[in-house]
C-alpha cells in the first residue's frame, strides 16, 4: 500500500465519515505502507471537504457574545479548525515526499489523533442539537498550508509552530470560558486536544529543527525570514510559554516570540 497515495485518497475525500475511515484505516496500518515509490504531487486549492459550511473572511464570522448561541458558534469553529487539522497532516505526509520514514509515521498519527478530536467535538454538537457546517467558517488554516506547500521546511517553521502553537496559547482561556457556561463539557474535550497538541506541535519542532541542521541554516533566522515573508505584523501573543516549552520551544525561541 503505497502511503502517499493512500494519504492523497483521504485528502482529497468530501465524505466526512469516509475521509474518517481512510484516517483510521492509514493509522491502523501505517507499520506496514510503502514510502520509497513516488506517487505524482499538486498544487491542492480545495482540499476534500463538505459543501458546508460556507467559507467566509475572518471578519464576518459571528462575534461572541455570552449568548447560548455564541458557545455554539464557537464549538463549531473549533470543530472547523479539527476538520482543517486533518486535510493538514495527509497534505504533510502527501506533498513532501523522500524524507525519513518517522517523518510520515508522525504525521499519520497526528491526522489520527486530529479525526477523533472532530469526531469528539462532532458529537457534541450533535448532543446540542446542531452538526458541522450549520454555521459559516473561514479558511485561514488551509491557505497557510496552501502557501507553505513549495517547501517542508516552511511548511514545519509555520504550520505547527505558529498556527497549531496558537492554539496552546488560547485554549486555556477558552476552556475556562466553557467551564462556567451550560456547556462546561466542552472544557474537557479541549483538555484532550490540548494535550495532543503539545505534540503535534513537538513534532513539528522535531521536524523543522531537523530540516534546517541537515540545510545547514541556522533555525532563529530562518524563522523570522518566514515569519517576515508569510504573516509580517500579525503574529502577536500572549504566548503559553509553559506549553510551548513542552512542544520544545528552546528559550531563544521563546525569547524571540516575546520581543515581537
Amino acid at each position: 500500500m503505497n502511503a502517499f497515495e493512500l494519504a492523497f485518497n483521504a485528502l482529497t475525500e468530501c465524505d466526512i465519515d469516509k475521509k474518517i475511515n481512510q484516517v483510521a484505516s492509514l493509522h491502523a496500518h501505517k507499520n506496514t505502507l510503502e514510502f520509497s515509490n513516488a506517487f505524482p504531487v499538486h498544487s491542492i486549492e480545495i482540499p476534500g471537504r463538505p459543501d458546508k459550511p460556507a467559507l467566509v473572511r475572518f471578519q464576518d464570522l459571528p462575534k461572541h457574545n455570552k449568548s447560548d448561541l455564541s458557545f455554539i458558534h464557537t464549538i463549531h469553529a473549533i470543530c472547523h479548525i479539527e476538520f482543517n487539522a486533518i486535510n493538514l497532516a495527509l497534505d504533510a505526509i502527501y506533498r513532501f515526499q523522500k524524507l525519513p520514514e518517522q517523518f510520515y509515521q508522525d504525521w499519520i498519527q497526528v491526522a489520527f489523533e486530529e479525526s477523533q478530536h472532530f469526531t469528539l467535538i462532532n458529537n457534541y454538537l450533535t448532543e446540542l442539537g446542531y452538526q458541522y457546517g450549520d454555521f459559516v467558517a473561514h479558511n485561514g488554516l488551509w491557505k497557510m498550508t496552501l502557501d507553505t506547500d513549495y517547501d517542508v521546511l516552511a511548511r514545519m517553521a509555520l504550520v505547527p509552530r505558529v498556527l497549531e502553537a496558537r492554539g496552546l496559547d488560547v485554549t486555556p482561556k477558552i476552556q475556562k470560558r466553557f467551564l462556567h457556561s451550560k456547556f462546561s463539557a466542552m472544557s474537557d474535550i479541549l483538555q484532550t486536544i490540548f494535550e495532543d497538541e503539545i505534540g503535534h506541535v513537538k513534532i513539528g519542532n522535531t521536524w523543522f529543527h531537523y530540516l534546517c541542521q541537515q540545510r545547514g541554516v541556522n533555525p532563529l533566522s530562518t524563522f523570522d525570514d518566514l515569519i517576515k515573508k508569510h504573516i509580517g505584523s500579525e503574529l502577536r501573543g500572549p504566548f503559553n510559554i509553559e506549553a510551548r516549552k513542552l512542544a520544545d520551544f528552546s528559550k531563544q525561541e521563546l525569547d524571540y516570540l516575546q520581543r515581537i
